[in-house]
C-alpha cells in the first residue's frame, strides 16, 4: 500500500496490483502495475502509451446494478436463468467482441457458442 505524496493533502491509502495484464493491444503484457483508489486507477508502471491510457479511463465505480433484465434491476440468479433462456431458443446467436478479453474468456466464449450452435466473430470482420 502507499499513500498520496503532497503533505497538505488528505492521506488516501491506494490498492497496488502486480503482474496485472493489458489486454488492450494483444501483446497481453502481464508485468503491469497498477496503482488505484476506491475508483479508479491513478498510476501505473510499465505500461505502454495505449495500455496506461486504457487502464486509466476504466473506473470501478457501480454505474449499474449486478444484473439487469429488460432495464429493471435482478439477482445474479435471475439474469443467469434469463440468459440461458435466451441462448436455447436463439437460432445461432452470435458472440462478438472478444478482442480485450483474455484467452481464458475467449476459451469460454467459444465453448459457449458450440454448445447453443451459435457463431463467433470479431471486430476484425469490419
Amino acid at each position: 500500500m502507499t499513500t498520496a505524496t503532497p503533505s497538505d493533502a488528505p492521506k488516501h491509502e491506494l490498492t497496488v496490483v502486480h503482474h496485472a495484464t493489458c489486454t488492450f493491444c494483444g501483446c497481453v503484457c502481464d508485468d503491469i502495475e497498477l496503482h488505484a483508489d476506491h475508483e479508479r486507477i491513478v498510476e501505473t508502471k510499465r505500461a505502454c502509451i495505449l495500455g496506461e491510457a486504457w487502464f486509466k479511463h476504466h473506473t470501478a465505480e457501480r454505474l449499474y446494478p449486478d444484473a439487469l433484465i429488460d432495464g429493471q434491476p435482478a439477482s445474479y440468479d435471475e439474469a443467469v436463468e434469463v440468459a440461458a433462456e435466451i441462448l436455447y431458443r436463439a437460432h445461432m446467436p452470435l458472440v462478438y467482441g472478444l478482442s480485450n478479453t483474455t484467452c481464458e474468456a475467449q476459451r469460454e466464449a467459444v465453448w459457449l457458442a458450440e454448445l447453443v450452435g451459435g457463431v463467433i466473430d470479431s471486430h476484425t470482420s469490419l
